[in-house]
């Protein structure tokens, strides 16, 4: 595609309503300013499947790198709270509440992450549980790669959110 046919398929998309680009089909950052700031929270999850023993060693504690579902649950609530940071065109919110769960999973085996993230703001937190489940996932992997290094991250996905004009999701 020419870079030419490229503009003006961004223009199209543009106004077509997309929000993220402007009139020129450039990319934007959303002006949320005149929302009303509202109570939103996402949830988000995800599966982090492994041999039978590396989740025997995680779960007994013998991991090499130590208590690999601690530092995997806290790099989830830092990497919520970066996420405007990490993905462009993401506004910077002020998070009033972040959870990561990291759940056994025996007969996967493996482990389920949720991330629970909440605010007060003009737009919603999908993005920042979302980031939070990737990140922990990636740091589970990371901690227990001496182990395993066929570690699958799999199905990472948006389970509901509420709030905001555009009303509640459950998958």
């Amino acid at each position: 595609m020419t870079q030419e046919k490229f503009q003006n398929s961004l223009r199209s998309s543009a106004q077509k309503g997309l929000t993220h680009l402007d009139n020129r089909g450039e990319a934007q950052m959303v002006d949320v300013s005149a929302k009303d700031s509202s109570i939103r929270q996402a949830v988000a999850a995800g599966k982090v499947r492994m041999k039978p023993e590396t989740f025997a060693a995680i779960e007994s504690g013998n991991a090499p790198k130590g208590d690999v579902l601690a530092t995997a649950r806290l790099a989830g609530i830092m990497a919520a709270k970066q996420t405007a940071n990490l993905i462009p065109l993401c506004h910077p919110l002020p998070l009033q509440k972040i959870q990561v769960y990291i759940i056994p999973l025996p007969e996967l085996p493996g482990y389920e992450i949720q991330a629970t993230v909440k605010t007060k703001a003009e737009t919603g937190v999908e993005m920042e549980a979302l980031t939070a489940v990737s990140i922990a996932a990636l740091t589970l992997y990371d901690m227990a790669k001496a182990i395993e290094k066929s570690i699958q991250i799999e199905s990472i996905h948006l389970v509901s959110k509420s709030g905001g004009k555009s009303g509640d999701y459950f998958k």
